[in-house]
Parts: C-alpha cells; sequence; structure tokens
C-alpha cells in the first residue's frame, strides 16, 4: 500500500486512474498477496490525507470568482515540524563572521530595514523567554530594552537600547536611535521576572512610547511557548494547463520558506503550491493569502519542533515577490511598460516627446525618485474619487500623468463609473449629482480592505521595494535576447557557418551548461529559451570577433561582465561589488544607445538595470532571488492539470497536490497531529525509507550534492580484469619540471581522472585553473596580476590522494597586465585583460589543493 501511494504521488510521474488500475491488475497476476481494489486503495488515500495532509480551502474573491487554496500555514508547519528540514531553518538575521554576504537573511532587509515587530520576537534564555520592546536586565545590573535578536559567531545577539536610571530613580533611554549589540546570554531576568520581585523602574515622560508597548503582547499569544516569524516568498505566474500549443490559461501562486538557505530553495521538493485558478486574478488570489497570513499573526500556528521536540508557535510574514516583470508590475499598481511611466520602482519618465529630449533621455540611464506604496494608495484614492464624478478621461489622464494603474481597483473604478450612471438616469432618483458622488465617496471609505490590492496594504512588504529584477526574464530573456536578434539577424550565410564552427568547438568544461548544440542554436536563433542564452551569454565574446560590427562586439562585452557579476553566489565587500555592477550597468546601457537609441525608451528592462544595486543591497546575491525552480515547477503544475477533471480544476490540482505534500511529509520523518491531539509521525521503515532510495529522493525533487573534500582524487577507470597501473615520476612528464628535485623520483604513482581544488571543484585533465607557482623566483615574460598564472593542466596524481597528491602542469599561459581600450571612459574602471600565447614550455609540480578553478579575487564567481 506504501509503495502504490508513493507511485501515485510523484510529482513528475503522474499515473492515470486507467493505469493505476492497469498496476494492480498485473500485481494480482503476479501473485502478489493483498493487492487491494481500486476503491479501496482511493479510500486508504483519502483517509491518510485527512490526516497527515494540507487542508484545501475554499476562496472567494471580492470579485466573485471562487478558487481553492493550500493552507500556507500548514506548508510551513510541515517545515517545523519535520528534522531533516528543522536543522536548516534560520530564526535570527545574521552578521557573517566572515563578512560574506551569501544569504537573504545577511542582507540589509531582513538585518535592519523591517519593523522590528515584524521578525521573531524572542530569545528563548536558559530560564527565561526575553522579548523585544520588553525591559531586561544584564548580568552586570544595567537594563536594556531589547530590539531585534541577530546571529553572529554562531551565538545569538541583541541590538539592545541602554536604559538609564537617574538619581530619582527614573528610566530614561537618552538616545533612542542608537543601538547597542550584546550577547544575548548576557540577559539576566527579563520583563516578568522583574515585574514579580518589584524591580521595574519608573518611566520617566520621555519614554512613556516605550513603557506603553511593556509587556509584548506577542508574549500572551505564545501562552508560554518559544514564538517565531517564518518568512516567505510569493510567487506569481501565468501558465498554461495543456502541453500542447492550445493556450489554457491558470494564475498559479507557489511559495517558498525564506527561513531556509538558498541551496535547499532552489530544489523542487520545497517549491509549494498555494493554489491556481483560469479565473481569479493573482491579486484576487492574494486577498486569501494574506487573510490567513495576517491571522496567524493574532493566532499563532502551534507545532511539534523537529529538533527540540517541544511545542513552538510561528507567524507568516511575506517578505518578496520575485514573479516576471509583467506580473510584478501589475503587483506594484504600475501602468506597465507602454506608458509614459513606465518604471514600477521609481518615477522615470515622461511623453515620449521628453523621453527623447536630451535631459530626459539621460534620466532613463539612472534610477529616479524612488516610489512608495503609499504614494500608490493616496493616487489611487484620487483615482477613485475621481470615478465618483463618471469621467472616465480624469481617471485615464491621472494614470498617464503618474504611471500608477491598479489592474484590481481598475475593477472598481469602472464599476463606481457604472454605478454614477445607473443612479443618476434611475427614473426613480432625487439626488443630485454631487449627492451621489459623495455617497459614492463614502462607499470608498467604508470598504476600503475590498477595494485596495492586498499587495498595498500588507504591513512588512512594499511592491514598489520588494519586486527585485529577475536576472531571467531581465538579464538572459531580455538584455541578451535583445543583443542576439541584432546580432544574428546580421550574419551573412558565410558568418552564420562560421560562428556556428566556433560555438560548436567550445570548452564547455568548468561552464557548468549543458552539451552546445550549435546547429540547433543557429536553425532556431529566433526562438532560444533561458539555458541557450545563459551560454551565449558567457561564450559569445570569444566567438563573434571579427563577425559583428565594433558596437555589437562593445556590447556583448560588457554583457559579459555584467552577467558574470550577476551570478557571484557570494559577496565579500559589499561596497567594491555594488561599485563594480553600477559600472558594469552603465557601459551596458551606453553601449546599447549607441548601438540602437531607441531600445533605451522602449524597453523598460534596460532601465530596470539601474535599480540592481539596491536589489543587491536589500536581498543579496540575484542569485538567491532567482526563479528558475519556480519555472521548473509549472511541469509539475501541468502534469496535474492534464490529469485533472476538467470541471473544477482549481480544486483538483489544489487536492492532488497538496496530497504530494502530505507523502513529502510523512516519507522524511515529519510529526503531524491525529485526532486525539497527540504528535505522531510515520514508522521507522517509512522515514528511513527515502535515505535508502537515493532515486525516489530524486524524484521528489530533494537531492543533497556531496562535499568535495580539497586534494582527493578519483582514479581512473581501467578495462576489466586490468589492475591500476603505477609509473614513477621519473617515467612520466614530470621529470622536465623545474621543481623536479622537490620530489622522490621514485615514488610510484596512479593515473587519476581529476582531483579536488582549494575551491571545492573538481580539476580534470586539460581543465584551466588557477594557481600559483611553487617557484616564485621564477623569471616570466611580463608582468603577471596577483602574481597568478592560468594554467593547463594534465593530471598525474599520487596514490595517497588526501594527504601527498600533487598535480602536473605543463605549458603555462600567462595573464599579462594589459588594459585595452575601455568601454566608456566614463564608467570603466575595470581594466579588460588579454590572453597571450604560451611563451615557452617550462612545466611545473605544485599540490592540488594549491589549485583554483574560481577566481580568487575580492568575490567568488560562478558561471551564470
Amino acid at each position: 500500500m506504501f509503495l502504490l501511494d508513493t507511485l501515485d504521488n510523484l510529482p513528475r510521474l503522474r499515473i492515470s486512474n486507467s493505469l493505476m488500475r492497469v498496476f494492480l491488475w498485473i500485481l494480482r497476476e503476479l501473485g502478489a498477496p493483498d493487492v487491494p481494489s481500486f476503491d479501496h486503495l482511493r479510500d486508504i488515500q483519502k483517509s491518510i490525507c485527512s490526516r497527515s495532509g494540507i487542508p484545501t480551502i475554499l476562496a472567494k474573491s471580492h470579485f466573485g470568482n471562487v478558487f481553492y487554496i493550500n493552507d500556507p500555514r500548514h506548508l510551513i508547519a510541515q517545515d517545523w515540524a519535520s528534522p531533516e528540514v528543522r536543522k536548516h531553518i534560520r530564526i535570527y538575521p545574521e552578521i557573517p563572521e566572515d563578512g560574506v554576504i551569501r544569504e537573504i537573511w545577511h542582507a540589509q532587509k531582513w538585518r535592519k530595514d523591517m519593523d522590528c515587530d515584524l521578525l521573531s520576537p524572542m530569545y528563548e534564555g536558559r530560564s527565561a523567554h526575553f522579548y523585544v520592546n520588553e525591559l531586561a536586565r544584564m548580568k552586570d545590573g544595567r537594563y536594556v530594552i531589547p530590539k531585534r535578536w541577530v546571529t553572529f559567531l554562531q551565538e545569538v545577539y541583541a541590538d539592545v537600547l541602554i536604559v538609564e536610571i537617574d538619581d530619582s530613580g527614573f528610566a530614561t533611554v537618552l538616545n533612542k536611535e542608537s543601538t547597542t549589540l550584546i550577547k544575548a546570554s548576557e540577559l539576566l531576568r527579563n520583563y516578568l521576572d522583574l515585574e514579580h520581585n518589584g524591580g521595574l523602574p519608573k518611566w520617566a515622560d520621555s519614554c512613556a512610547d516605550l513603557s506603553v508597548k511593556m509587556p509584548n503582547p506577542k508574549r500572551a499569544l505564545a501562552e508560554g511557548d518559544p514564538l517565531y516569524t517564518s518568512f516567505v516568498e510569493y510567487f506569481s505566474d501565468d501558465v498554461s494547463g495543456n502541453r500542447t500549443k492550445q493556450w489554457n490559461k491558470h494564475w498559479n501562486v507557489y511559495m517558498t520558506h525564506r527561513n531556509l538557505p538558498r541551496q535547499l530553495l532552489q530544489q523542487e521538493f520545497h517549491v509549494h503550491f498555494v493554489s491556481s485558478s483560469p479565473h481569479a486574478s493573482t491579486t484576487e488570489q492574494y486577498g486569501k493569502f494574506k487573510e490567513i497570513v495576517e491571522s496567524t499573526q493574532r493566532e499563532p500556528v502551534k507545532v511539534r519542533d523537529g529538533v527540540s521536540g517541544q511545542t513552538t508557535r510561528f507567524s507568516l510574514q511575506n517578505m518578496v515577490e520575485p514573479s516576471d516583470n509583467p506580473m510584478q508590475s501589475e503587483i506594484a499598481a504600475s501602468i506597465g511598460a507602454k506608458g509614459n511611466f513606465p518604471c514600477r520602482k521609481c518615477e522615470v519618465g515622461g511623453t515620449q516627446a521628453e523621453k527623447q529630449e536630451d535631459e530626459g533621455y539621460h534620466a532613463l540611464f539612472e534610477s529616479g525618485t524612488p516610489r512608495s506604496k503609499d504614494e500608490i494608495i493616496c493616487e489611487l484614492k484620487k483615482q477613485l474619487h475621481l470615478a465618483c464624478s463618471s469621467v472616465a478621461q480624469h481617471v485615464k489622464d491621472s494614470q498617464s500623468a503618474t504611471g500608477i494603474k491598479d489592474a484590481y481597483a481598475q475593477h472598481w473604478i469602472q464599476d463606481l463609473i457604472s454605478r454614477f450612471h445607473a443612479t443618476k438616469s434611475d427614473p426613480k432618483n432625487t439626488k443630485t449629482p454631487e449627492e451621489i458622488k459623495a455617497d459614492l465617496i463614502q462607499w470608498v471609505m467604508d470598504n476600503r480592505d475590498k477595494i485596495y490590492s492586498g499587495f498595498l496594504t500588507t504591513d512588512g512588504f512594499d511592491p514598489t521595494k520588494d519586486t527585485p529584477v529577475k536576472i531571467l526574464h531581465t538579464i538572459l530573456l531580455g538584455i541578451i535576447k535583445y543583443i542576439w536578434h541584432n546580432t544574428h539577424t546580421s550574419f551573412s550565410a558565410t558568418q552564420k557557418l562560421t560562428y556556428s564552427h566556433r560555438l560548436q568547438a567550445t570548452e564547455t568544461d568548468g561552464l557548468s551548461i549543458h552539451a552546445i548544440r550549435a546547429n540547433y542554436i543557429m536553425q532556431y536563433a529566433g526562438s532560444l529559451i533561458g539555458t541557450q542564452f545563459k551560454i551565449l551569454a558567457q561564450t559569445n565574446i570569444f566567438h563573434v570577433r571579427g563577425i559583428v560590427l565594433e558596437e555589437q562586439f562593445s556590447i556583448w562585452r560588457a554583457v559579459g561582465e555584467l552577467s558574470a557579476l550577476l551570478w557571484f553566489p557570494e559577496i565579500r565587500n559589499l561596497q567594491e561589488y555594488l561599485a563594480d555592477i553600477k559600472v558594469a550597468v552603465a557601459n551596458v546601457l551606453d553601449t546599447f544607445a549607441k548601438l540602437d537609441p531607441s531600445k533605451m525608451i522602449t524597453k523598460i528592462k534596460l532601465h530596470l538595470l539601474a535599480h540592481i544595486p539596491d536589489d543587491i543591497t536589500s536581498f543579496g546575491p540575484l542569485v538567491g532571488v532567482a526563479t528558475e525552480i519556480y519555472e521548473c515547477f509549472n511541469a509539475v503544475f501541468r502534469y496535474c492539470s492534464i490529469l485533472s477533471n476538467h470541471l473544477a480544476p482549481s480544486r483538483n490540482i489544489a487536492l492532488q497536490l497538496a496530497d504530494q505534500e502530505g507523502l513529502k511529509h510523512r516519507l522524511i520523518g515529519g510529526w503531524w497531529q491525529d485526532e486525539k491531539g497527540e504528535w505522531i509521525r510515520a514508522g521507522d521503515g517509512v522515514c528511513q525509507y527515502m535515505c535508502e532510495q537515493p532515486v525516489l529522493r530524486k524524484l521528489l525533487g530533494w537531492t543533497e550534492k556531496p562535499a568535495l573534500l580539497i586534494g582527493y582524487v578519483r582514479l581512473k577507470a581501467l578495462p576489466k580484469k586490468t589492475s591500476q597501473k603505477l609509473v614513477r615520476l621519473s617515467e612520466t612528464l614530470a621529470a622536465g619540471a623545474l621543481n623536479y628535485a622537490s620530489f622522490d623520483a621514485d615514488v610510484q604513482w596512479h593515473y587519476c581522472k581529476y582531483a579536488i581544488s582549494e575551491s571545492s571543484e573538481e580539476c580534470f585533465e586539460s581543465s584551466w585553473v588557477f594557481c600559483k607557482s611553487p617557484l616564485p623566483n621564477v623569471p616570466y615574460p611580463g608582468p603577471l596580476i596577483d602574481d597568478e598564472v592560468l594554467w593547463w593542466p594534465q593530471l598525474e596524481l599520487n596514490k595517497k590522494c588526501n594527504v601527498e597528491c600533487i598535480v602536473l602542469v605543463r605549458n603555462p599561459i600567462r595573464i599579462l597586465d594589459k588594459i585595452t581600450t575601455p568601454v566608456h571612459n566614463l564608467h570603466s574602471r575595470s581594466p579588460q585583460l588579454d590572453i597571450l600565447s604560451p611563451q615557452s614550455s617550462q612545466c611545473f609540480l605544485y599540490e592540488s589543493g594549491g589549485a583554483q578553478t574560481a577566481d580568487p579575487g575580492r568575490h567568488s564567481r560562478t558561471s551564470p
């Protein structure tokens, strides 16, 4: 029964009812005992899901559209109740001890910008719970008020306000804007202890705003349990429910748990389906989602902690919305790319004539005056009041003049205009137009929560700032696509053939890409997808020289540099990184304007590049908010859509994906409450099954990359019935190395397939790697950058692979410090490098742990 249920709920291997009947028939024919009937199997599955699955809730939008939503509270509760997932959950923002920004909890929004009341409010000490905005006493006797909890050096710290007690016994805070970082373990007495022992001081009148918040209201909601905040990422997209070309539009909503590390969130296992509807728009579906999220702030969700085993509570908070550009514009109430003011993030723009003037055109190269949701709500209020006068043209003029047009509020604008005309034309009407207008304005004021989009009224979420630039749609399917079209359409037949041969000859080692199909790329040059544009972004700079115009070559060079910077997974020096990003963005925009000036006016994606530094500051590396995993999850939705009953697709799809969530939770040993309220889990055999079956783990979308030990090597495969071949060092090419005398020539060696470099990457034979020469005084023809040399190695490694292994390196290729002409003298500050041909046949021996396949400079690079 367990295996049949697992087979029936594999995300990418959906089983129809007919095929399941066939499987059951085959089992019976093979003599398997106790094979259930199809109806009995479905009854058992229904019973299991009702106890350990995800509830599916009926919802109705304010527009009257009905849809179904999988309860986000239970989806996140499963993460807390699963030992395999709970150990990865981060509760507080973190100050990285090495200063490297890797995750969203290292970035500024979570660390500094968010309202402290929306973060995890408490710290669990040894004997008490300490809450923010409450007075506490430290071990040294000082009084403090914690404002925010953070993690540093694997310990919990607190940003606190220092409380001073004057001679009269009154407590004051001299500087409410300045906080001090202390260890949370230094806190001794919480507010309740001080209150019980009579240790609470009297507050000065200047601190009345602080004392009124004590005790923290969330303490009563927690009822003695630990209380934390789980942040979610809300993603929405319009997707076809068909595999054919016939469009069957659904608005889908997915989410991920942002308290988990990026490595997990980029796997399908941790993407959660929330809702889908062919009728209700994204904003309509978000209304119900927001209602559920806000309910957790009034009534936190109770769950069994999968690690500690104690009862824990959490509330939900929406943090970021990384949908594609049209969807983000809709969410931010932007008029869109074709409007006079097309940017959702700032007020840049104007009429077509104004944007063609010097001042207006130059403004498109930079971010303008920032927008805010308060400004948007104020403008929408104005438009709604104009609609109460029944003059639609006045509303359109306001939308054109500000660039603010909310698709959700537009429904009510049209409704207000229709109601005005209906009331005025009613023969029984006795009201004047001014009275009708006043009644409609009063209705708008009384129905504020229904009229305004939930995205604009969610605390802690600003759609103008929390919709980061997507590197998939803005860079790959935007900038790279524009340049590629301009490039390949100018090729002659001979140039196409030349380019195709060059592209196919690309050395792909180290690029982390699929095999290049150059003929396919050229044949379908106008229909490429993100994966293929990723190949072009990395390799085109080497292939188009000599067959494109100088302006086209310059923009490929500029885009290649920007792409490499944007795919950094770690930021070692934020200020230098942002400076490099600004230079790279400016180079792209300048070269694009030189190649095709009109694109700066017509393509909003070019202007959005100017907002990338702000998004990186708020959310960290943009690969952390990349959305490729959601695009991949569309396939899981599509399989459910195809096998749905097509009568109530929203309900049918939600139920099927809720069953899949329940199966995953049971397989990884998650806890759930039974009918008696006791916490139970699946048996040990079920919990261990997924660990013992890596194929099943992969089918469910959770794969863990094995840790690579620096210096580890893998021996070369040999033909069957052949023993390992050992060679002396003197019999290899190492005999000609300059440092050959440093090694024992009689030691025998194994030939190996690859070695693991210091950057934990596999170095194969003929791989390009960075390394340092073991002979610092070896003469080189020309200055080296940071004393680093780019090598072309051949691997011959010691049998003691984890300790003494060395790599034979031959034909060193030097990187000379040759600065080429900058792309644009105003912005370029980073030198461009030329790779020269080999100058000698000298070779060296060096320890494999010293090799680096990534740039060892300021930032850790990965290929796009």
